[in-house]
């Protein structure tokens, strides 16, 4: 995967992760402190309701009830204010806090009714059910007007459902001026039992006993309660700060991770490879970086060790190319030196044969420093073309006559093969320097009694020339070396019967110069066929002179 899509890909995945993280963690807190805000909300306002209606249904009055308000109101923290239905107010948190009443919430007033609600077995006839319900009018007037007198007498009441539902008070201690109701010595007026006769026959005969109830005690029992909860602009329940502080620490620690690992990443390899750059500079060339994967930064990497690669191996040949160069000069330059000094001394004659040899051995060691010049200008793309339309069947023909007594002072038939007229955009010397290189080492790898053949051919857009002979041929494992500087197949071969070395150098770069190609192929004993391929020309006579470069003008 390419790296910047990586880098991109590691960023959104951290800011989603985060932002997700972030979001996912508020919502779950809102959430939780809104149901916890509800929950507690719902269960304050049922235990002050249910409160204030055990009080009412023990107690059988709302006197006293003072400090039941202000103890709810302290354990829940809400403000409480008790009114009746006729809006007479009972007691005000506020008020029992020592502080002025502050105005109410908008929350609706919670209806707190302290009657109780009648219980019948569903086997009981309806009948029976009305019979009950009597008995219970009668029996909850006497537990009220029992439970006020306590009341007011300072007593603590408690009180019990019985199996309708009417209270059972206990007083705790009694006074002596309340009277405690003994079972059945109150039993239902006439007026009563009047008023539920008729839910004997009502379809619904409970909420008609039930109505008839609330009627019937209506002036004894307790009157309903308003009650009123909280207080005008109160503050709405907020966020809790912690739970925020660490949603945003994990958010920041994520993103800081994130980018520990990005840049881990991005700077190992960038590391390695200045690390690697400055042993270069310091002369290790053997210094690499390890490449992994296929992104922007392996490729960087791979780009890194192939130009140290191209480093090396360009050290390398110039330290083999000075070794050859003092090797090829040593022997020649030595006997030139010992001849020299032998001529000073009088030790030899100054002979026209002597005095011909060392012109000779000059004009090799001239012939090497020459083309060690050609090739150190081709090589920087100085050397200086000529370009005109050339044709190479009239070249071919001047290099086979060039070399015909060569070739026939070896035995050796030197022919020529055209298919045509086929025109080039080149520098007619430099090929010819080229053609003749080829030929020359082709006579010389020919026994008496072979040939060598230059044969010219047009492929499409190309103009092909092939040097071939049926000489002795050269071993596949030589064939990557024969281009390199000073290198000559046969090792027994010296500059007499070899040349300098660097004749096939220089033809590779001048061919590379005219956007050719020089190729090899060689079979041992068989020969050897040279092929240059070079783009054709249309035609016509034009010349241009160009200067130093390795591109060629048409």
């Amino acid at each position: 995967m390419s790296f910047r899509f990586r880098v991109l890909g590691m960023l959104m995945l951290v800011a989603l992760a985060a932002t997700a993280a972030t979001a996912w963690l508020t919502l779950r807190q809102a959430n939780r402190q809104v149901q916890e805000t509800v929950t507690a909300g719902e269960q304050e306002v049922s235990r002050i309701t249910g409160a204030l209606r055990a009080y009412g249904f023990a107690h059988g009055t709302w006197e006293g009830l003072s400090p039941t308000v202000a103890e709810l109101a302290r354990d829940t923290g809400q403000r409480i204010r008790v009114v009746t239905e006729s809006d007479v107010l009972l007691a005000d948190s506020d008020a029992l806090a020592g502080r002025d009443p502050r105005a109410p919430g908008s929350r609706p007033a919670v209806l707190v009714d302290p009657r109780p609600v009648l219980r019948f077995p569903a086997v009981r006839e309806p009948r029976t059910s009305v019979k009950l319900t009597a008995t219970a009018i009668a029996d909850y007037r006497a537990a009220v007007a029992y439970a006020t007198c306590l009341t007011r007498a300072g007593a603590e009441p408690t009180a019990v459902a019985d199996d309708v539902g009417t209270p059972r008070i206990s007083p705790g201690r009694r006074p002596a001026r309340c009277d405690e109701p003994k079972p059945g010595a109150n039993p239902p007026t006439p007026q009563d039992v009047e008023a539920v006769q008729p839910c004997g026959t009502d379809r619904r005969p409970t909420a008609c006993l039930q109505r008839v109830f609330n009627e019937r005690t209506a002036s004894v029992a307790p009157p309903r309660l308003e009650i009123r909860l909280g207080v005008r602009d109160e503050s709405p329940p907020t966020l809790a700060a912690a739970p925020t502080v660490a949603v945003a620490v994990g958010v920041a620690l994520a993103a800081i991770l994130g980018a520990l690992l990005l840049s881990r990443a991005v700077l190992r390899p960038v590391r390695a490879m200045t690390l690697a750059a400055k042993g270069l500079g310091e002369g290790d060339l053997e210094r690499r970086v390890p490449v992994s994967g296929r992104d922007e930064i392996a490729q960087l990497g791979g780009a890194f060790n192939r130009m140290a690669d191209s480093l090396q191996a360009g050290e390398e040949r110039q330290r083999r190319l000075i070794g050859d160069i003092a090797h090829e000069l040593r022997t020649p330059l030595a006997n030139l030196r010992g001849y020299l000094e032998a001529l000073r001394d009088d030790v030899v004659e100054p002979t026209p044969e002597l005095l011909a040899s060392l012109h000779e051995e000059a004009m090799l060691q001239q012939r090497i420093v020459d083309d060690l010049q050609d090739l150190a200008l081709a090589e920087a793309g100085a050397l200086t073309y000529h370009p005109t339309e050339v044709d190479l069947g009239e070249l071919l023909e001047a290099a086979r006559t060039a070399h015909r007594a060569q070739a026939e002072a070896s035995g050796v038939r030197l022919e020529l093969e055209a298919e045509g007229t086929v025109f080039v955009t080149a520098d007619p010397d430099r090929l010819r320097q080229v053609v003749g290189n080829l030929v020359g080492n082709a006579l010389r790898a020919t026994a008496a009694g072979g040939s060598v053949t230059l044969a010219l051919a047009p492929r499409r857009e190309l103009a092909v020339v092939e040097v071939r002979d049926t000489g002795k041929g050269i071993a596949e494992e030589d064939l990557p070396h024969l281009f390199d500087r000073f290198w000559r197949a046969d090792a027994s071969r010296g500059r007499a019967t070899g040349g300098s070395g660097l004749g096939l150098s220089i033809a590779r770069q001048i061919v590379t110069d005219h956007r050719g190609t020089i190729e090899v192929r060689s079979t041992v004993g068989a020969g050897t066929t040279f092929t240059i391929a070079l783009p054709a020309a249309s035609g016509g006579g034009r010349q241009e002179d160009v200067g130093p470069g390795p591109s060629l003008r048409r």
